[in-house]
């Protein structure tokens, strides 16, 4: 049987849920029937020591690796004809990016309208290339690479606005199926263009239970076991993952003499004002940022509870290694929360507020018998979907 030739397209493996789902995929497919190559824009970050040794990485993109050696060198270097393009794009660039206040989608537009024309397309042929990221990778497949089959992942629910929803149409259109990983995020996607929904394919976001389980006993914690211990995973964000909600939760505990420590695992824009806040309100001994690490489970595993404040989500993957390690969960009402949790089954599911996430974490802390209850059930609890695997092959394999 020969093998098909699959290209994944990812911006990088930080760590992020997404990224953690491209692992867990990549981690259960067969290879005797797949063929595989890995394309990312940046180079260097956690989770690429997980990656299967199956996988081909492929070299930086040339524009990339200018770009990464930094103003001095590029100046020193423009005597090349290639750099030259590569100086004005990257130039083009950052103009464009100041002339106004974009959010991340269309950033990714600005990005791709500046510096496409000087990104070459990949010589190799491939069966399927996957763009599994929205934004740079998506216009990167479409623009770049010659494949058979082209399939775009969405693993979250973008809002667009109305010009940069009209970009990232030109290019949905062009594909053959496009993945959304939850029930909720193909609904929004129905809804946002209802002319493709008959290219949406579900897969939902896979975890892979042995990895993280044999993960999760590698290291120890800094964790006080004398107090109660809170842990979000989530990357440093205002807006999706709520983290103003967080520190809003953090100054009422704080405020009503509870004795607990919350810890977050990420890194984001939003980490300045949050280290603002934490000191403006004296909360230094109450939250702690411990950055990011290829290795969170230690912690999922070691924390009493798993809070997660979101707006937003396309699955929640965090929540679903949460349960694998059985952490109770207290968690925003996200659009695509249902998918993963019962309330007062395997955690709780509170308002998108502060007040309500407090409420939650002191029934956690105050009511035993909720507790227990829960973490019985969330030990009996199936967790793993494997199903994604089966979707993902049958997909490929009738592209």
């Amino acid at each position: 049987m020969t093998k098909l030739k699959i290209l994944f397209v990812n911006e990088s493996l930080a760590l992020a849920g997404g990224e953690k789902s491209l692992i867990a995929l990549l981690s259960n497919l067969n290879y005797q029937n797949y063929e595989i190559d890995l394309q990312l824009f940046r180079y260097g970050r956690e989770l690429e020591e997980f990656i299967p040794e199956q996988v081909n990485f492929l070299e930086s993109l040339p524009y990339i690796q200018y770009v990464e050696k930094g103003w001095f060198r590029n100046v020193c270097s423009l005597f090349l004809l290639s750099n030259l393009k590569f100086f004005f794009s990257k130039i083009r660039y950052s103009f464009n990016i100041r002339s106004d206040n974009y959010n991340h989608p269309e950033k990714a537009q600005v990005y791709w309208e500046s510096v496409s024309n000087c990104i070459d397309s990949s010589k190799k042929v491939y069966d399927v290339a996957i763009a599994y990221a929205q934004g740079v990778p998506t216009f990167y497949v479409m623009d770049k690479i010659n494949a058979k089959n082209k399939i775009a992942w969405v693993n979250v629910n973008v809002k667009f606005p109305e010009k940069n929803k009209m970009f990232n149409h030109f290019y949905y259109c062009k594909y053959n199926k496009i993945v959304p990983v939850s029930d909720v995020t193909f609904k929004h996607l129905t809804a946002l263009y209802p002319d493709l929904e008959n290219r949406l394919y579900t897969i939902y976001d896979l975890v892979d239970s042995n990895s993280i389980s044999n993960m999760a006993d590698l290291e120890t914690t800094p964790f006080d076991n004398s107090v109660f211990n809170i842990l979000t995973v989530a990357r440093l964000n205002l807006l999706q993952k709520g983290y103003d909600i967080t520190l809003k939760a953090c100054k009422i505990l704080k405020a009503k003499g509870v004795s607990f420590h919350w810890y977050a695992i990420g890194e984001g824009g939003y980490r300045q004002e949050m280290e603002k806040f934490i000191q403006k309100n004296k909360l230094e001994n109450y939250f702690s940022f411990l950055g990011t690490t290829a290795n969170p489970y230690p912690y999922f595993k070691a924390a009493d509870l798993y809070v997660q404040t979101s707006r937003h989500e396309g699955f929640g993957l965090s929540i679903a290694e949460a349960r694998l390690l059985n952490t109770p969960v207290v968690t925003t009402r996200y659009d695509s929360v249902n998918m993963q949790m019962k309330h007062e089954k395997n955690g709780l599911v509170v308002d998108i507020n502060a007040e309500a996430v407090v409420n939650g974490i002191e029934r956690m802390m105050n009511d035993r018998n909720l507790y227990d209850s829960i973490v019985a059930y969330l030990k009996d609890e199936e967790k793993e979907n494997k199903e994604s695997v089966k979707r993902f092959d049958y997909l490929i394999q009738n592209s």
